[in-house]
């Protein structure tokens, strides 16, 4: 048979085919799904990923020891408060101010490279934890995918805390120290806009 056969490559390509396995594109019978699930919910929620980002980055701008202590209290706030709040239903759904003032306030001390104590910074990452966990663990039933799908969103927020604030730690640069305070900045100016819409929609801002 001549190279290029349309009839051998027809044939190889049945061949392959018949014989190929299972594929398995959503990970669901791998036992990866839920964590598949938890990681995609928390990246593609605004509301729980800009305030990380802007806890990370002040966190950073502070020095590798405030770095550390802010990537594990978020962590474990984040996990212990999202097991609190499985099974707990619908009664802790924030107004969309709330995460408007979460943006504002992280954001706006960003932009102002707040010198706050490592004790003030450990409470308030132990706060955005908390609430934030509590809000991902509300609904969520007491299930093996419940709890795996938690654990991936809380590994999630570790990985992202950890290379953020050791990036921005790295930063020597004052222009560079600057261009992560305009990132706060639009976080904050984020913030000032949700409570706008908020308020233009009626209802009340907190």
């Amino acid at each position: 048979m001549r190279r290029n056969n349309p009839i051998r490559v027809l044939i190889t390509g049945l061949a392959a085919a018949l014989f190929a396995g299972p594929v398995q594109a959503h990970l669901n019978a791998t036992g990866l799904g839920p964590v598949y699930d938890g990681v995609l919910h928390f990246l593609t929620s605004p509301e729980d990923l800009v305030p990380v980002i802007a806890l990370s980055l002040l966190a950073g701008l502070r020095g590798a020891d405030f770095g550390r202590r802010t990537v594990f209290t978020l962590s474990c706030a984040w996990i212990l408060g999202s097991l609190a709040g499985m099974g707990i239903v619908s009664i802790l759904n924030l107004h969309p101010a709330w995460s408007a003032l979460s943006f504002m306030l992280l954001g706006g001390l960003v932009l102002s490279n707040a010198r706050l104590p490592l004790w003030v910074l450990t409470t308030l990452a132990g706060m955005t934890g908390a609430v934030h966990g509590l809000i991902n663990g509300s609904g969520v039933g007491w299930s093996g995918a419940g709890i795996v799908a938690l654990l991936g969103i809380t590994a999630t927020v570790f990985v992202l805390s950890a290379l953020l604030a050791a990036f921005v730690t790295s930063l020597k640069a004052h222009w560079a120290r600057i261009s992560v305070r305009v990132a706060g900045s639009w976080i904050a100016a984020t913030g000032i806009l949700m409570a706008g819409w908020a308020w233009q929609a009626g209802g009340p801002l907190f």
